[in-house]
């Protein structure tokens, strides 16, 4: 069980910013090792809570490498996340797409392309009426 955290902590800004930027957070003290912590005191209590970009523009430019790392589960989780907040709409989503395939490069914007369209499809079983919309 997790002790209390200050909320003006690195820990506490983290764990707010991870459930924002997710929907969910995990508390550092119910994960061994400190992985898991210096992620949330560090990635998100302080670079995530930066004041010159938003969370949309991190989420874009995290979309954007995780792109070119290849890394397609990730991609749909961002994906999903920034059509959920309306950081992107489905039109948004797939222009992405369309501009990362261009410094991506082909084979990696097909990873790209899968986890954007999987994020649609996912979206779209949320809220039925979109998904006519959509296609």
């Amino acid at each position: 069980m997790s002790a209390a955290v200050d909320p003006g902590s690195a820990r506490a800004k983290g764990m707010a910013k991870m459930e924002e930027v997710y929907g969910f957070k995990v508390d550092p003290a119910d994960v061994p090792g400190d992985y898991t912590a210096i992620t949330v005191d560090h990635l998100f209590g302080t670079v995530w809570t930066r004041p010159a970009l938003d969370l949309r523009e991190r989420r874009l430019l995290t979309i954007g490498t995780l792109a070119a790392l290849g890394m397609g589960e990730l991609l749909e989780i961002q994906f999903a996340c920034a059509l959920e907040r309306d950081e992107l709409d489905v039109d948004g989503a797939r222009e992405v797409v369309i501009h990362l395939t261009h410094y991506v490069g082909w084979p990696l914007s097909t990873t790209l392309a899968g986890a954007a369209e999987r994020a649609i499809a996912a979206a779209a079983q949320k809220t039925p009426d979109a998904a006519a919309d959509d296609r």
